[in-house]
């Protein structure tokens, strides 16, 4: 099992969720983050830590976004990893989830 962004992250890309994975299975791209299967562990950190819920384990990925799974495991690997915890970023489209 793996994590899977989904299409939520879109131009919104917060990475609280990368800043508490244990095994730095998150991959920046220009707007959005992408989780790496093979690095992910499976420790669900990154779901709870998601303000917008746009993390899903992959058998709980919902139906519009399941093409999101195999997207995840081919574009983390043309992106860096995010190495360090980094303050939340948050994009133009990005929704308060306080809101």
């Amino acid at each position: 099992m793996t994590y899977v962004v989904t299409e939520l992250c879109v131009d919104c890309k917060y990475t609280s969720c990368a800043a508490v994975c244990p095994v730095e299975a998150f991959h920046e791209a220009d707007d959005i983050l992408y989780i790496n299967p093979d690095t992910c562990i499976d420790c669900n950190a990154c779901m709870y830590e998601c303000p917008i819920e746009a993390i899903f384990p992959d058998y709980e990925v919902p139906e519009k976004f399941k093409s999101w799974t195999q997207k995840n495991a081919d574009e983390a690997a043309k992106f860096p990893v995010i190495l360090n915890s980094k303050a939340a970023l948050k994009g133009p489209k990005c929704v308060d989830p306080s809101k």
